[in-house]
């Protein structure tokens, strides 16, 4: 039986942000927030890649969390090219860490990756990062993932080895560079938008959630 769905919106640092939440069990043993992809090109809650996401691990009966960053969708406030953007992840998490009082998985796709793994490195709230589509460079904008090395939380990385944001070799040196524990995955024959190939995502999350959550 499909799980309820409900509509709100959280306080973040530059207004309300519009979030969907797929409820969980009564019995969850973790929290989920899943970020979607720059909102400047389109990106919402609403991708299909952060559905996939929050499928997998709404899968395993954990609330999971998607919001609109602000300016994007119904949220308020306007676009910061991901400096504000962190403050609304980190309102996010603190949202779902008030609701529930569980440990927190974090997945984001693209922009949402990247922004997200800045802002839940550091809080001891969040306990596993996925990031899918981790991007390199797009229109000349270059991220950096130096704060990786000292994130000690387990981490899962896939990309598409046909990726046009990240190249195999760049994302291979920034996963190489980061703390462990830490895993990466390449996607054969899969683009940055994963297209036909979401199913065999929504699996390498599902089997590498399952191992985390065993230990």
């Amino acid at each position: 039986m499909p799980r309820e769905i409900r509509s709100l919106f959280i306080p973040g640092p530059a207004g309300k942000l519009e979030a969907l939440l797929n409820v969980g069990e009564a019995s969850a043993s973790h929290a989920a927030l899943v970020c979607h992809p720059h909102p400047m090109f389109g990106g919402t809650m609403h991708n299909k890649v952060v559905f996939a996401a929050m499928k997998a691990l709404n899968g395993f009966g954990f609330p999971a969390l998607r919001f609109n960053f602000r300016g994007a969708g119904s949220s308020e406030g306007e676009h910061d090219q991901g400096n504000g953007e962190q403050g609304d992840v980190e309102a996010a998490v603190a949202w779902l860490d008030a609701e529930y009082h569980l440990p927190i998985i974090f997945a984001g796709f693209s922009f949402g990756a990247a922004t997200g793994l800045r802002a839940c490195c550091p809080d001891q709230r969040v306990v596993a990062l996925i990031a899918l589509g981790t991007p390199a460079e797009v229109d000349g904008r270059l991220y950096a993932y130096s704060f990786l090395a000292k994130c000690a939380k387990p981490k899962l990385f896939i990309s598409g080895d046909q990726d046009q944001y990240g190249p195999a070799e760049q994302i291979r040196a920034v996963v190489e560079a980061a703390a462990g524990p830490k895993k990466l995955i390449f996607v054969p024959h899969a683009d940055h938008f994963f297209e036909a190939k979401l199913e065999r995502v929504r699996g390498e999350i599902t089997n590498w959630v399952s191992d985390l959550v065993r230990v």
